[in-house]
C-alpha cells in the first residue's frame, strides 16, 4: 500500500521498496502528463493511490492488489 513511512538508516529493504513505489508512480502515473493546476494533480493522485492500494496487482503479493493482500494475511 502507499502510505507515509519513515525508513530507518541502513534498511536496505525499505529502500528498494521505496524506489520500486516512486518507479510505480512515474511510469503509471506522472509519465507525459500535464496537469492543468495542482489541485488537479493531487485530486488524481488520489485517484491513483486508491487504484494502486485496492487495484494494481503486485507480483511480490502473489498477484493480489496490497488491500487484499493485507485481508488475506
Amino acid at each position: 500500500m502507499i502510505y507515509k513511512q519513515q525508513i530507518k538508516e541502513g534498511n536496505n529493504n525499505g529502500n528498494a521498496i521505496a524506489e520500486s513505489t516512486f518507479k510505480a508512480v512515474k511510469t503509471e502515473f506522472v509519465s507525459n502528463t500535464i496537469f492543468d493546476s495542482l489541485a488537479q494533480l493531487k485530486l488524481e493522485f488520489n485517484h491513483y493511490v486508491d487504484w494502486f492500494n485496492y487495484n494494481r496487482l503486485h507480483s511480490t503479493l502473489n498477484y493480489q492488489s496490497p488491500i487484499e493482500y493485507k485481508r488475506n494475511r
